[in-house]
């Protein structure tokens, strides 16, 4: 038997693979046999591609398990200020961004920090005014809960002086009566994000407005193949994308069917309070599924916002705020039934907590499904879980609940300031801040992603900041976990969130031949982030991203 695809040369820690494994061969996408370099060299034919790994470091490929493929496809020709601070600089970026782009109806900008302007400066539109008076300009938070407009972009959109928003949302008003620029949350960034040639189609609030015309849906299935690339060259070859709807559905399926997505994808159906218990039966107008490709069955559900905006659901009041614990996005009645309804259906719950108090809401709706249906191996997840009580930690494992949490998030970590994060969390929440140890030692569940385009996309970029982040204070306990646990959930740790540990997320016989071979030292990437890149991603067999300049 001879192999479509030989790696030889190659290094695979014990990790994944037997000690003195050097070569993969792989046939009709699975992976057919594992070894050392002359047990391999055995399925080489005349047709069998051979690479020399040079003494790479081959894994299996990185399952990024929670980002938005459509607004991440977007933001690949906004303006990116997650690097950019001070008003000089701002401008700067902005008006050259504006020449570049003089076309554009909406001028949009991302990943903006709360303290862009200072740490005693919110954003406002008076100061992005002084950006651009006359164009519209719009730039979103760096958790993409929060956006920024100046008076233009609020005029555009009629809401300068203020709209009715849902619950959870708010158009912030000034003193003088007229919108401040500040747009809390999905529902009230949606004006002035209708302004963009996309009009709002890839916001996470989007509930699925489809284009009029046969050129926009082209449009959108470019921007989404462009994010299926993106993900191939950071090792990515599979990928949950977390704010799924029918459109996105058939957008993905026409790109699968024609093998024009270098990834795989899992797509929730994303649910609001005012879909209710019904709206799960949505997912059937998803229709049918791309086996290997394109897999549904699960819902996507959001419970409370961020800390920056107050509007993480919290257990006890915030410290700056006597009394106020923000609301569930979800009424607890309502949620626990739209648990119960999608896990009799055999369907995944996937749940946005950010606040303990959302935390510990999801596990409730969790324990009332198992209650109400009988255990079953459902693997419900929380996304995120920025903050948890210490008795809710120990609640996770005996529900079978997944852990799905992003290493570039905590404050301190990629880039991101410190302030206003954690003095807005307060520090008697610190200790079981963004808990990874605490939650891999109670034995539960470990999926990493990024949140993309909340956070930078590549997994090593993410692995680096887990094995270097610092306690907010010296009596704070250590969270980080090793490297092996970093690459598990990437890889074995994503497949079993995403129910597919038995296709691919490792390096064994007749799994997919899903793997990234690296360049440099993974075990530097806890001095430097710049210790190992991506020289190659291969999906399914084929290659789908082999360095800039196509080389090894």
């Amino acid at each position: 038997m001879h192999a479509d695809l030989v790696f030889l040369n190659a290094r695979v820690r014990p990790l994944f693979a037997a000690p003195g494994t050097t070569a993969v061969a792989i046939l009709d996408g699975k992976i057919a046999a594992l070894g050392g370099d002359d047990d391999i060299r055995a399925f080489i034919g005349p047709q069998t591609r051979v690479i020399d790994a040079g003494g790479r470091e081959l894994l299996p490929g990185f399952i990024e398990s929670h980002l938005h493929l459509f607004m991440g496809g977007a933001t690949l020709s906004m303006l990116n200020l997650g690097e950019v601070f001070g008003l000089k600089a701002v401008s700067t970026a902005f008006r050259s961004f504006i020449d570049e782009t003089p076309d554009a109806p909406l001028h949009s900008a991302f990943a903006a920090n709360y303290t862009i302007f200072g740490e005693d400066r919110r954003p406002d539109r008076h100061l992005l005014d002084r950006i651009s008076p006359d164009r519209p300009i719009f730039m979103s938070s760096v958790d993409l809960h929060c956006g920024w407009a100046n008076t233009r972009a609020l005029e555009l959109a009629g809401v300068l002086r203020g709209a009715e928003v849902e619950p959870g949302s708010e158009v912030v008003m000034g003193e003088d009566g007229l919108a401040t620029g500040e747009l809390r949350e999905f529902a009230a960034m949606s004006f002035v994000q209708q302004l963009s040639e996309l009009k709002g189609r890839d916001s996470l609030g989007n509930q699925g407005l489809e284009p009029e015309t046969d050129a926009a849906r082209a449009y959108d299935r470019g921007l989404l193949r462009l994010a299926g690339e993106y993900c191939a060259r950071h090792g990515i070859t599979s990928a949950v994308n977390m704010d799924g709807n029918p459109y996105q559905a058939g957008l993905l399926r026409d790109l699968a069917l024609a093998g024009e997505m270098p990834v795989r994808v899992s797509l929730p159906l994303k649910l609001d309070e005012s879909d209710g218990v019904a709206g799960v039966a949505r997912i059937e107008q998803f229709g049918e599924e791309v086996p290997g490709w394109l897999h549904f069955r699960r819902i996507k559900l959001f419970l409370d916002g961020v800390y920056d905006t107050w509007t993480a659901l919290t257990v006890t009041d915030y410290p700056d705020r006597a009394g106020f614990r923000s609301e569930p996005l979800i009424a607890p009645d309502l949620f626990n039934a739209i648990c119960i309804e999608a896990d009799r259906r055999g369907l995944q719950v996937a749940t946005h907590a950010v606040g303990d108090g959302a935390v510990r809401a999801a596990i409730d709706g969790y324990e009332a499904a198992a209650r109400a249906n009988g255990p079953r191996d459902a693997r419900h997840r929380i996304e995120h879980i920025d903050t948890i009580t210490p008795e809710d930690v120990d609640r996770l494992a005996p529900l079978g609940i997944v852990a799905s949490m992003q290493p570039v998030h905590p404050p301190g970590s990629a880039g991101l300031p410190l302030e206003p994060t954690t003095s807005i969390m307060g520090p008697a929440r610190w200790p079981t801040a963004f808990p990874w140890r605490m939650i891999r030692d109670r034995g539960v569940p470990l999926a990493f992603g990024t949140d993309w385009p909340v956070s930078p996309l590549s997994p090593l970029y993410a692995i680096h900041c887990a094995l270097t982040r610092s306690p907010w204070r010296d009596d704070m306990p250590d969270q980080r976990i090793t490297l092996d646990d970093c690459l598990a959930a990437y890889t074995t740790g994503g497949a079993y969130a995403d129910f597919c540990e038995t296709h691919r997320g490792a390096l064994t016989p007749g799994l997919a031949a899903d793997l990234v071979l690296i360049d440099g030292d993974l075990d530097g990437l806890a001095q430097s982030a710049e210790a190992a890149t991506v020289a190659m991603t291969i999906c399914d067999g084929r290659l789908t991203y082999w360095g800039d300049d196509g080389n090894l």
